[in-house]
């Protein structure tokens, strides 16, 4: 059973089908592209798979303990706890706060700690809040980012608060991962340490990644699947190779060769 099922996914805004009709499947720990024009589609697609849509028609369906799980019409915070997690195309971390405080956010929708502990400041509180740090200078020095803890968000290079919000991302444990575009307004050295660092993240957390992206080499380079979007349609699927020489997309994506 797929990790993440899309069948006959569809979003209209007035008489504009933005999404039409889309069928799509993402297994456990796989690497996965999603490309297009723009306009295409893309990030409405996103939208409606981690809740900030609602379809039109079609389902959501997320796989939990072998069981499918109907993501339609839930908030983002409850498809986030299941599991889901995204980056968006523009940067929307909380430039007014350091960096270790934006991952204790979202690691914090993962602390079930009672609310009674939390307000009294009991005991228990502070031995969950000491863990929790220990477990974000972890991941923010697998991302190089551990001598930054108490940096601003906003006081940042703009490569590394990309960084950092993917940090955020993983700190809520998703089953899978949407990325925006992550190497939107990068240089090609950090579009570089970005390939590295997508590989890393998929062998090192065994989680499946979602990419929209618009740098082909990236794409080309990480994913294993690629899905083509025309139109608020899937034109194509398939691995790199087959999607490169595929005719259609040469048409309509690229106008030439890949």
């Amino acid at each position: 059973m797929p990790l993440l099922t899309v069948n006959s996914l569809t979003k209209n805004f007035g008489g504009l089908a933005a999404v039409s009709h889309v069928n799509m499947t993402f297994e456990n720990n796989e690497l996965v592209g999603l490309i297009g024009p723009n306009g295409a589609g893309k990030t409405t697609l996103f939208n409606l798979l981690t809740g900030v849509y609602e379809p039109s028609s079609g389902d959501v369906l997320f796989t939990i303990n072998e069981k499918e799980e109907r993501l339609n019409g839930m908030k983002p915070y409850k498809i986030a706890d299941l599991g889901l997690s995204r980056t968006f195309q523009n940067i929307r971390l909380f430039k007014d706060l350091t960096v270790m405080d934006n991952v204790l956010i979202a690691m914090n929708s993962k602390n079930k700690e009672g609310f009674l502990s939390s307000v009294l400041r009991l005991p228990k509180f502070y031995r969950t809040e000491e863990k929790m740090r220990h477990k974000v200078k972890e991941l923010l020095t697998i991302f190089n980012l551990a001598d930054k803890v108490d940096t601003l968000a906003k006081n940042l290079p703009y490569g590394q608060q990309r960084r950092l919000e993917i940090v955020r991302a993983l700190a809520t444990e998703p089953k899978i991962l949407f990325l925006d575009e992550p190497a939107a307004g990068m240089n090609p050295q950090e579009t570089a340490e970005l390939t590295q660092l997508i590989r890393q993240i998929q062998k090192d957390f065994g989680l499946t990644i979602v990419l929209i992206e618009h740098d082909m080499s990236l794409v080309m380079d990480v994913c294993e699947r690629i899905y083509v979007l025309e139109y608020g349609q899937v034109i194509a699927e398939g691995n790199p190779e087959k999607i490169k020489n595929d005719p259609r997309v040469i048409e309509a994506y690229l106008g030439g060769e890949l």
